[in-house]
């Protein structure tokens, strides 16, 4: 028995000092690359900002239109706690159905407002088409946030 399990051992090369596998720490951790197969590499470009005005808004009729809880491209908005989602409204002209770069569902980057509401949203609806170049952050009245805001930075995620 014993002899078979020698045996088997040789033959996937257990006991072999000279190992062809490769040593995944070397692999992974290894730097500088030892030869030329990680210098190619091409590195992530810094995605292309646009520069917005933004503004809030509370999702009611007046701010909306006669469904406020349902957003443009359909999706369901907390009524407790609308600001948890992190969405927005993007103006038509930057929206890809009216000629724009944005679709729904796509990830932005969003700076220069405040250290509170910088950060990632998600685009979910639709600015009146009397609006140009703006966003709009979906809040809850109770958030207590106004303002509008000009040079803000918007950056597609996705």
């Amino acid at each position: 028995m014993l002899s078979m399990v020698v045996a088997m051992a040789e033959e996937f090369s257990f006991f072999t000092a000279d190992s062809h596998t490769p040593k995944v720490e070397e692999e992974v951790l290894g730097w500088p690359p030892e030869d030329d197969r990680h210098t190619d590499l091409e590195l992530p470009t810094t995605p292309e900002t646009i520069t917005v005005r933004a503004s809030i808004y509370h999702p009611e009729p007046n701010q909306t239109d006669s469904t406020p809880f349902i957003t443009a491209d359909g999706s369901r908005i907390n009524k407790k706690n609308p600001k948890k989602h992190r969405w927005i409204a993007v103006s038509r002209d930057l929206h890809s159905r009216w000629g724009g770069e944005l679709s729904y569902g796509d990830s932005l980057w969003v700076t220069g407002i405040s250290e509170e509401l910088d950060g990632v949203y998600i685009v979910r609806d639709v600015m009146n088409r009397r609006m140009h170049k703006q966003i709009d952050i979906l809040v809850g009245k109770k958030d207590r946030i106004m303002g509008l805001w000009n040079n803000v930075q918007i950056a597609r995620l996705d």
